[in-house]
């Protein structure tokens, strides 16, 4: 056990034989860190917390009570093998939340990045990777293997399938069941969903020049054209012809034409 001298551990607190727990971080009463955990810097489980397995956890990273942080995979496959949770710095865990760590067909990691808020009851499953400023709101499941890119929102009660990708600036809906790959900086909606639009309050807020909002909504209206012929991706690589110097352009192009194991969404949400 590595504790720092300048760490909180309430009395009511159990940490294991082999637990790092770093300089100023706080662990709170009733909680529990396991013998492969590493708590960061300035990080604080408040109380009632459960964190096991191979987990590291950020500096200055906040976990509410009855979060459950490195618990075994809900993968049938599982067997037991080498796998591990991390995340990253100033994340806000808030109660109920469920992260688990890899499994041998995902790589053996989940990642989390920095400064995200996970709303209570979200869950995050095996092999996912979580990019940065990421908001995943109440009672919304990450399936295993999903990628959510950097600052995308996910709504309450939203529900993302296992393998799915949500590109960076994404904007989820509130009870919406995502089943394919959603392109950077959309907006999707629907009981099964359909891509509304782009996220236009999320790409002012980022600051992004008025041209290359205006060409990346000229794109996409152009990509996911109901009436056109060939399939998204074809248009997709059209597009990357008509709009060569579009830095969002060729984000979602990008985006569009790297390997994935589902399809997209599209306005139809079919």
């Amino acid at each position: 056990m590595s504790i720092d001298p300048s760490a909180i551990v309430h009395p009511a607190a159990i940490v294991e034989d082999g637990a790092e727990i770093g300089a100023g971080a706080r662990i709170g009463p009733w909680c529990l860190v396991g013998a492969q955990v590493s708590i960061g810097a300035g990080a604080e489980l408040l109380s009632h917390v459960a964190v096991t397995g191979a987990t590291s956890i950020g500096e200055g990273t906040r976990v509410w009570p009855f979060a459950s942080l490195g618990a075994q995979p809900q993968d049938l496959k599982f067997t037991g093998e080498e796998s591990r949770l991390e995340i990253g710095a100033r994340n806000m865990i808030r109660e109920h939340v469920t992260m688990n760590p890899g499994t041998e067909g995902g790589g053996g990691v989940t990642r989390v990045g920095d400064g995200c808020l996970f709303m209570a009851s979200s869950h995050v499953g095996h092999d996912c990777i979580v990019g940065n400023g990421v908001i995943v709101a109440n009672n919304a499941p990450l399936g295993g293997h999903v990628i959510v890119e950097d600052r995308a929102i996910i709504g309450g009660n939203a529900a993302v399938h296992q393998h799915s990708r949500i590109g960076r600036g994404a904007m989820i809906g509130g009870l919406t069941g995502v089943e394919r790959d959603v392109i950077p900086f959309g907006s999707v909606t629907g009981d099964r969903a359909h891509l509304a639009g782009l996220n236009l309050v999320g790409l002012r807020r980022a600051k992004f020049p008025r041209e290359h909002i205006s060409a990346l909504r000229a794109a996409v209206d152009f990509i996911f054209d109901e009436a056109a012929e060939g399939s998204v991706v074809i248009r997709a690589r059209e597009a990357s012809e008509r709009w060569p110097d579009q830095p969002l352009v060729a984000e979602v192009v990008r985006f569009m034409l790297a390997d994935s194991a589902r399809q997209f969404v599209t306005r139809r949400g079919k």
